[in-house]
């Protein structure tokens, strides 16, 4: 059973983010999609999972949640937080991610409960998301066996699962740096990668064995899953999708 739920709400230690720039917002937790501001979509989605007396916000002050420390950046904020909350297993996901369901909510619980890591990370394959949205434009991880997109969801099942994201705040820095970034994390799993001979668990069981851990991707079978509101055209097929839904 979750424990918690953090959302994290806050931007980038001065970076403008263009799509509050776009809307004159200060957050993207206040961007209207179809009416509604996307953060009380995400609630709206956790409280229908029934994890409405579960959750934490992190990164911005103008909600009734409760209130958790924040950082530079996602990793930074992660641990900051969940520090303060130390309820476990904890689930983390964004305001931005205006298309969440309970459905997908609770699929991604069972099924990092069901893997019995020590964190989980939810993804939607390339073939998942085309079928239902061919023309829209995501970045893929590409694995021997899939193709995946990341959605926004993870489950720190334990402490240990924390180590994990001690591990992403080292090497955050170097993420416009592929090379650094390899040489940091290991050159041959990333000329394996390259290669195209790196399967999507075994990327997960490299990292974890470095880090001391267990860790598992959990597969979601929607395609919105993957889909969050981070520039214009993003709020623009989501609020398709949405009215398409309401139809």
């Amino acid at each position: 059973m979750t424990k918690s739920v953090l959302i994290l709400a806050g931007q980038r230690e001065g970076v403008v983010d263009p799509l509050c720039d776009a809307k004159a917002v200060s957050h993207k937790a206040e961007i209207l999609v179809c009416g509604i501001p996307m953060l009380d979509r995400v609630i709206s989605a956790l409280t229908k999972a029934n994890l409405q007396n579960k959750l934490y916000i992190s990164g911005y002050s103008g909600s009734k949640l409760r209130q958790v420390s924040s950082g530079k950046g996602p990793a930074d904020s992660v641990a900051l937080a969940l520090a303060e909350i130390n309820a476990f297993p904890c689930l983390v996901t964004t305001c931005d991610h205006a298309l969440l369901t309970a459905d997908m909510v609770q699929s991604f619980i069972a099924g990092a409960a069901s893997a019995g890591t020590d964190i989980c990370v939810g993804f939607a394959t390339q073939s998942v998301i085309q079928a239902e949205y061919p023309k829209t434009k995501r970045t893929y991880l590409r694995f021997s066996d899939e193709a995946v997109s990341g959605c926004n969801l993870f489950y720190i099942a334990n402490p240990d699962g924390l180590k994990a994201i001690a591990f992403w705040q080292s090497v955050q820095h170097l993420r416009k740096n592929p090379l650094k970034l390899a040489k940091k994390i290991g050159v041959g799993v990333g000329l394996k990668y390259a290669a195209g001979r790196l399967s999507l668990q075994g990327a997960f069981d490299y990292a974890a064995n470095r880090i001391g851990i267990t860790a598992a991707p959990v597969l979601l079978p929607f395609a919105e899953a993957a889909i969050d509101v981070d520039k214009v055209a993003d709020l623009e097929l989501v609020e398709a999708i949405l009215n398409a839904r309401e139809k």
